[in-house]
């Protein structure tokens, strides 16, 4: 046998490991995963929406519709601020937001504004609860539904508004 031949013949084929995908990676990949998803539920809910003519369900299903679009606008940007992070190249999604630089005066006014509105929305959630209370029976059931949707978007309120006030203490 030839030695030239021997040598390209003894060596044996590189195949590297498998990358290990990195945290970061695979938290991006599920953000991605997700935003697909949420794409594919906006399709599915409009198409139920066109194809029935029931009131009730075409309003309820508009509410959905309504929450998933907001979602899946979130769910880009979360998606296009990780891979700017990833790649250090800007995306063509919103960039999430930033504490821009404020006065003590700007700060102070906010920190009294949304002390304001957490009380604002704590009030709501408890006269709701009450209202929901008396409400029961009515409209089979519906009346209900709607004053949790609105309890649970003033719980959702508050929780951003908490989230504002930390981060204006933080700054």
């Amino acid at each position: 046998m030839d030695p030239t031949a021997n040598i390209f013949l003894s060596f044996q084929t590189f195949e590297p490991l498998a990358r290990e995908i990195s945290a970061f990676e695979e938290m991006l990949e599920q953000f991605s995963t997700h935003e697909r998803h949420e794409q594919d539920f906006l399709n599915d809910y409009r198409v139920i929406v066109d194809r029935h003519d029931n009131p009730l369900v075409k309003f309820l299903l508009q509410l959905i519709i309504s929450d998933e679009e907001k979602h899946h606008d979130l769910v880009r940007t979360m998606t296009s601020a990780l891979q700017t992070d990833l790649t250090g190249i800007r995306g063509g999604g919103a960039a999430m937001p930033k504490l821009g630089a404020l006065s003590e005066r700007e700060k102070d006014d906010l920190l009294d504004l949304t002390g304001e509105f957490i009380q604002a929305e704590a009030q709501t959630i408890k006269e709701y609860k009450a209202l929901m209370k008396r409400s029961k029976g009515y409209h089979k059931g519906l009346l209900v539904l709607l004053i949790r949707t609105i309890i649970h978007d003033s719980q959702k309120h508050m929780m951003i508004l908490e989230f504002i006030d930390e981060k204006l203490r933080e700054a």
